[in-house]
């Protein structure tokens, strides 16, 4: 196995915005950013990246579309119908996983595109958290052809499953 990465940049991609140039090691991969491109001050709903350094903490997959080993020392956990995320700054569970029925706002992590079928939990506002500072900030897939996330960093399918093997626990996520 290989080693596993200490750190992954992100840093901005010239001439947009929108997106990143990922270094993973000696991989570089091209990514997509916030609609708001990266921003310092992260608000809930604003659409940026934040600027930071996130720790990976663990993360979900789509058994019934990702075949085959994940080769990640990192905890993965298959998602089910039921599994949500909380992104509702009111509630007591806020930027948490939940489950069905959960009336208040949320991210279904079983979703319908390919976004969540590898999902990897950045520690943004999770070990210190704080009403109204973002949710849901994770390391996924992209869509064809890079559009903004929410706030998240996206990369191809092809380009997670080459990274996967290279990160673990305490490898850190820094969006510069």
């Amino acid at each position: 196995m290989p080693p596993i990465l200490s750190e992954i940049i992100v840093r901005p991609a010239p001439g947009n915005i929108r997106l990143a140039i990922v270094q993973a090691g000696h991989l570089t991969f091209r990514a997509a950013l916030g609609r708001s491109g990266r921003t310092s001050r992260k608000r809930e709903g604003d659409g940026a990246t934040p600027i930071a350094a996130m720790r990976l903490l663990y993360g979900f997959f789509r058994k019934d579309r990702v075949a085959g080993r994940l080769g990640t020392t990192l905890a993965m956990m298959p998602t089910d119908a039921a599994m949500l995320w909380c992104d509702a700054p009111a509630d007591a569970n806020y930027n948490r996983p939940v489950r069905r029925p959960f009336a208040p706002s949320h991210e279904t992590m079983m979703r319908k595109d390919e976004l969540y079928d590898i999902c990897l939990v950045m520690d943004w506002n999770i070990s210190s958290r704080g009403r109204n500072r973002g949710s849901a900030i994770f390391f996924h897939c992209a869509k064809p052809g890079y559009p903004p996330t929410q706030g998240c960093v996206a990369i191809s399918i092809g380009d997670m499953r080459r990274l996967l093997p290279l990160i673990g626990p305490g490898t850190v996520v820094r969006v510069i």
